[in-house]
């Protein structure tokens, strides 16, 4: 086990989990209050609404489906899903950009299917990286990084060790998520669907820095 994370993970985690956090507040507040970066509460709304099967409940699972064929594609890209520098993350963040640009180009249209994009494009980037130093990582949605937070702290209270490495890494994302809402919430009071420029800018600048990264690391070597 490693004491001290690498820098190019703490500084990607918050990252990716910002870009994350500026997709879903701009879902809820202007894809019909619709949460693209997990699914959980899609989920749920299906299940409510399959008695009526009208239009409601083919949207919702649609928007499921996409999230699955966006991580499928992570499947395709990636031979593991454990976090490990020189893997094609820059390709896969410029398809993801390219994703968010399709869902802008509809949704500027009013097109609903738009959402389809942003679900895939999260999907895509949830199953990225799903793994560090035997840490379960989640970049698009929370409940897992705070289940996992509270039941360190309940083992620590118990006497066990407390990995600050992990919770590090956890926190990187929590706050990551947080800062994404709030500039989220704010792009969106600017530009409305226009303010999904941002993360697709993000996604892209990201590959870019990975790939000079990479290039400066193998230099070295």
């Amino acid at each position: 086990m490693i004491s001290r994370l690498p820098r190019w993970v703490e500084y990607g985690s918050f990252l990716l989990a910002l870009l994350a956090g500026i997709v879903n507040a701009i879902g809820l507040l202007g894809f019909q209050h619709q949460a693209v970066s997990h699914i959980s509460g899609t989920v749920t709304l299906l299940g409510t609404s399959i008695e009526s099967l009208d239009g409601t409940s083919f949207h919702l699972l649609m928007i499921v489906v996409s999230f699955l064929l966006g991580a499928a594609l992570a499947g395709v890209f990636f031979h593991s899903t454990a976090l490990k520098l020189g893997r094609r993350y820059g390709v896969a963040l410029c398809i993801e950009a390219g994703f968010l640009f399709l869902a802008y180009l509809l949704l500027e249209q009013n097109i609903t299917t738009g959402q389809y994009f942003a679900s895939a494009a999260c999907g895509l980037q949830n199953a990225m990286i799903t793994t560090f130093s035997g840490a379960v990582v989640r970049t698009t949605h929370m409940t897992g990084i705070i289940t996992d937070l509270g039941l360190m702290i309940g083992a620590r209270l118990r006497g066990e060790h407390f990995d600050f490495r992990k919770a590090k890494l956890f926190l990187f994302i929590f706050s990551g998520f947080l800062a994404g809402g709030v500039a989220g919430a704010n792009l969106y009071s600017d530009y409305a669907i226009g303010a999904l420029m941002a993360p697709i800018a993000l996604a892209l600048s990201l590959a870019l820095i990975y790939w000079l990264y990479l290039f400066a690391t193998r230099q070295k070597n």
